[in-house]
């Protein structure tokens, strides 16, 4: 039973980071000021901390579950699948460091809206997060299909 609890807190938690993300797609957009800079922002600090929990609930999962951590220590897809979502979290800083500076230069000037060029350059970091992230449900099905060991 713990093994079906672990899998269905990971999974909940990895669609609801691709929910946040889809949503933070959708903000990202020129002409981005006041009260979007705002929902943005707030969309952005949950996406890190569904990360961090998507993370711990995988570190649980991988001790506790019923595969056993050998299991994935061993398997290279596995790796591929930690490579992968790392990826993601690296692209994720440039647009998270862009956001906060957007949103202290709003703070002090209330008309601030971000430049199209800078917008322009987040939004490519989550279209490399978009393609990496495409490949981390690809190793987990490869995974949970024996893959890898």
């Amino acid at each position: 039973m713990t093994d079906l609890i672990l899998a269905i807190a990971h999974h909940l938690a990895v669609f609801t980071l691709v929910a946040i993300f889809a949503a933070e797609f959708a903000l990202l957009r020129t002409g981005l000021e006041g009260k979007r800079l705002r929902q943005l922002a707030s969309l952005d600090r949950a996406y890190g901390a569904t990360a961090m929990l998507v993370i711990v609930v995988g570190v649980v999962r991988v001790i506790f579950g019923s595969a056993g951590w050998e299991y994935y220590v061993g398997n290279w897809v596995f790796w591929a699948k930690m490579i992968a979502f790392l990826g993601v979290g690296l692209a994720s800083i440039p647009p998270t460091v862009a956001i906060l500076r957007w949103l202290k230069t709003a703070k002090a000037d209330t008309g601030f809206a971000p430049v199209a060029a800078e917008v322009s350059a987040a939004r490519r970091f989550l279209y490399l997060q978009a393609a990496l992230l495409v490949f981390i449900p690809s190793f987990a099905a490869a995974m949970a299909r024996g893959y890898g060991v």
